[in-house]
């Protein structure tokens, strides 16, 4: 077994899939979210959406950041992971704007104070006036926020995000074919709506990060962050302490807690841009969040082969996993988004004018890969001359 699976967690998540496999997959089987018939509106032109996801273990990074700095401005970093995983994921069937959005917050109210709850909340509002600032409209409903101790060690931060759509302007990843390229935009750098550098994290395989780079004292003074469960041998085995700086991409240093906790980049602004001029042209597009690199093979709708062999170089953040973990290229790329975290499937003709529009916005983009016909569904990735297949 991988160190991911001994500590509990699926990248592919077999068993989630599995328990949900009977279930209707929705208007397009193959669109990155579940579509359905306008239920709330009855407009056989529009579409309903109702999503769920939220920041997973990486509250666990936080509560350890804040409790040995003081530092509850990561909290809010927390907040924006929340919104983002959902608001990425809505993007890539086509959604952008007028969305509503709703809270799950789950605390141990012996160990997570007020003040955290608030600024988790103020955080949600204020990334809220940012992306209106940036032409995308979320409204803030509410949600729950619960004292389950029994439940829950430390916190989890959750949310479900709802809107109405015209089924004309949904992406539904069906027009992916043989001789389409593969545009894929940096999760990493610092794009021009971004206040600061960004690792290029998001909110995945943050467990195994977590585990993988942090030394073993944080598993003797925080229990609580620890499933108890676990071998000893997979807990805090790395040598770093939060603080512990390390040097990036751009020659300056920042302490490995602010590298982990790097809030989730979203695309949105980018996306709308496409969207609203070159809709015709986005044939298909992919979060690549659980699952990593590998998660273009969910959303095939025919037997294909995606090639992947200009993927961008790992930013610091992984290589540092990488290197504290011993994991090899397969389990780092199904794990991870390795520096790239939103893919776009287009024409040839097309990817220029794409490229030039997500440039503008000051992030780095290129063609990393192409589309060819296969008998069946298969990845091909190129690491360093090395192709791995999945």
């Amino acid at each position: 077994m991988s160190l991911y699976s001994r500590r509990g967690v699926s990248a592919q998540k077999e068993e989630v899939h599995q328990a949900t496999a009977s279930l209707d997959k929705g208007l397009y089987p193959f669109a990155f979210c579940k579509i359905y018939e306008d239920f709330l509106g009855g407009d056989a032109e529009w579409i309903n959406i109702m999503h769920a996801d939220g920041a997973g273990t990486k509250s666990i990074l936080a509560y350890l950041y804040w409790k040995e700095t003081g530092d509850i401005s990561v909290w809010k970093g927390i907040a924006r992971d929340a919104v983002a995983m959902n608001l990425d994921d809505l993007l890539c069937v086509g959604l952008y704007d007028n969305l509503l959005f709703s809270s799950t917050i789950d605390r141990n109210k012996s160990r997570i104070p007020g003040e955290v709850l608030q600024a988790i909340i103020e955080g949600t509002q204020e990334f809220f006036d940012e992306l209106k600032k940036l032409g995308v409209g979320i409204h803030f409903l509410g949600g729950e926020t619960a004292d389950v101790g029994d439940l829950v060690r430390t916190i989890a931060v959750n949310g479900t995000m709802t809107a109405r759509w015209p089924k004309s302007k949904i992406v539904s990843n069906e027009k992916i074919a043989a001789g389409n390229v593969i545009i894929g935009i940096s999760s990493s750098g610092k794009s021009s709506y971004e206040n600061e550098y960004n690792s290029g994290i998001g909110s995945n395989g943050l467990t195994s990060a977590r585990h993988d780079v942090l030394e073993s004292s944080y598993g003797h003074y925080y229990p609580e962050s620890v499933e108890p469960m676990l071998d000893k041998d997979v807990i805090y085995t790395g040598s770093y302490k939060m603080t512990d700086l390390v040097k990036i991409e751009t020659g300056e240093e920042m302490p490995i807690g602010k590298l982990l906790l790097s809030p989730t980049r979203t695309y949105a602004p980018v996306v709308k841009a496409i969207l609203e001029n070159h809709f015709d042209d986005v044939y298909g597009m992919i979060h690549s969040s659980g699952g990593g690199q590998t998660k273009c093979l969910k959303y095939l709708p025919i037997p294909m082969r995606v090639i992947k062999d200009n993927l961008f170089t790992p930013p610091v953040i992984f290589e540092l996993i990488r290197q504290s973990s011993g994991a090899d290229d397969r389990e780092m790329y199904q794990v991870f988004n390795m520096g790239q975290r939103l893919e776009i499937y287009t024409s040839p003709s097309a990817a220029n004018t794409l490229l030039d529009i997500i440039k503008s916005f000051g992030m780095d983009a290129r063609v990393i890969g192409r589309v060819e016909a296969s008998a069946k569904k298969e990845l091909l990735i190129d690491v360093g001359g090395n192709q791995i297949g999945f």
